[in-house]
């Protein structure tokens, strides 16, 4: 018989979920007053997600309006997005340029499509080169795995991406029909088990509900260990699951804490 979660277990889900998100937006209509809000609802009364995932022209904006309300959150943006090219010199000259404007995670697409055509040379080239460019910084490899769909290839993905240097492997770009499945996760965690080092995981897009997140978390940990289910090692990319998760532990979606901006 199916385990229905208690009240407890659920608000519990909740509160990891949100500390794990990459509060997310990645719209073309995207203005500074979009931005301006992401960052007030990162504000919440129970805590902040793990970071903002913005486009790079926004970064600054982003700085100054958490600087106005005292948060200090990693900004994440994305190269190479969202179609996943198969030019390593362009995907590293994004890279650079993002961390030149204060990125302090890189979200790049892997060339999922070079890959499925038979070229593994490209995406560890790729991968690569922006790890270089990225420097220190967090650099996580979106693979696209609804688009690669069998399994074998995103093992291969992330083997690839894994090699060359990743610290997250992450799911999706929330751009294409399927993007997080729990299939696709168990076959990244698989990988990153047998990569003799510690690399993170990312589910994003259409994770949009507690009950979603909790699903990825009991996936986690079944096959990493509680310990992982951190945002050093676990995040969610997401957009709408924050105003979830605040409903679930019992504040308004709008609700933020008080603050100067």
């Amino acid at each position: 018989m199916k385990h229905k979660p208690t009240r407890n277990e659920t608000a519990e889900a909740a509160l990891t979920a949100l500390h794990l998100i990459d509060l997310t937006s990645l719209n073309d209509s995207d203005t500074d007053e979009t931005i301006e809000a992401l960052v007030r609802s990162a504000d919440t009364p129970v805590g902040t997600p793990a970071a903002l995932c913005i486009y790079p022209r926004f970064i600054g904006l982003a700085r100054e309006a958490m600087e106005a309300r005292s948060l200090n959150l990693p900004i994440a943006t994305v190269v190479n997005f969202p179609d996943g090219a198969a030019d390593p010199e362009a995907a590293a000259r994004e890279t650079a340029d993002a961390v030149a404007l204060g990125a302090q995670e890189i979200d790049v697409v892997f060339p999922y499509r070079a890959l499925m055509a038979g070229d593994a040379v490209a995406g560890f080239e790729l991968v690569e080169q922006c790890r270089a460019a990225a420097r220190s910084k967090c650099l996580k490899v979106i693979l696209e795995t609804g688009e690669l769909k069998d399994g074998s290839l995103i093992r291969r993905a992330s083997e690839i991406a894994i090699h060359a240097g990743a610290d997250f492997i992450k799911t999706s770009t929330g751009k294409v029909p399927v993007n997080a499945t729990l299939a696709a996760t168990v076959d990244i965690l698989a990988t990153i088990r047998e990569a003799g080092r510690t690399v993170g995981f990312k589910a994003a897009g259409g994770v949009r509900t507690v009950e979603d997140a909790a699903a990825y978390l009991n996936l986690v940990r079944w096959h990493m260990g509680a310990s992982y289910a951190v945002p050093a090692t676990c995040r969610f990319g997401a957009s709408g699951l924050l105003a979830n998760l605040l409903g679930v532990l019992g504040h308004g979606a709008s609700e933020t804490r008080s603050g100067g901006y």
